[in-house]
């Protein structure tokens, strides 16, 4: 049991400058299966796509080659550290999720290539079951409230947009921002959108009544506003 926890390239005096081949096949071993877990575990009821699934199976023991690579050479250490630091990802930003499990698969793949199985698989199995219990949980998930609104409507060019409104919105909101104005149909029409927070839900049909005979019964779309995603 102690071996379990003490790293394969140690000896009984110091750190070896080379690598033994089966330690270095047992660490590669051990870092595909361990990235398989993890891709399982973030995959699981989370919607990513198969080539993020492939990168966190994949990126462990690419990690760990590089560590065993530079064992006991700090400059090579430090100019890996540098490479990795320039690396960044050619896709679409990802999530803060999705960060979180990125560095967990290097963090292993650390590990591993130091040598430490037991603790890397005991690591990777108490991370996993964190990320599972927490992405099921709808833990730290803001849920948005019914009475919050998101307001879309249309207006002929001549009516002013700014003040057009406020004493509709004084009377059914409790609070309304306009975050944003678009022009179309060649520039006759202005597209506005509210943020906006109703007094009493059981108004709503009454306050678009209201709307539609100030702008003209052109179009009118209320929406539940959706909770921020993907934000760190």
């Amino acid at each position: 049991m102690n071996n379990l926890f003490s790293s394969v390239f140690d000896t009984a005096t110091t750190v070896t400058s080379t690598t033994d081949a089966g330690n270095f096949f047992l660490c590669i071993a051990v870092a595909l299966v361990l990235g398989l877990v993890i891709a399982a575990a973030c995959g699981y009821n989370s919607g990513v796509s198969k080539s993020f699934k492939m990168t966190l199976a994949m990126l462990p023991a690419i990690v760990a080659v590089v560590i065993m690579m530079v064992n006991g050479n700090v400059g090579a250490g430090v100019a890996v550290a540098g490479a990795f630091s320039l690396v960044r990802f050619r896709s679409v930003p990802g999530s803060a999720k999705d960060i979180a499990a990125i560095f967990l698969t290097m963090a292993i793949g650390l590990i591993l290539g130091m040598g430490y199985i037991g603790y890397a698989a005991i690591f990777t199995v108490i991370m996993c079951v964190v990320f599972v219990v927490l992405n099921n949980s709808g833990f730290g998930t803001e849920q948005a409230n019914e009475v919050d609104k998101n307001l879309r409507i249309t207006i002929p060019e001549d009516l002013n947009y700014t003040d057009a409104f406020d004493d509709l919105f004084e009377k059914y909101t409790v609070k309304s921002e306009l975050v944003n104005v678009k022009t179309t149909n060649m520039g006759s029409l202005f597209k506005l959108n509210y943020h906006l927070t109703l007094k009493n839900k059981s108004l709503e049909k009454e306050f678009i009544d209201a709307l539609r005979v100030r702008n003209g019964n052109l179009e009118i779309t209320m929406a539940r506003k959706e909770a921020a995603n993907d934000e760190l």
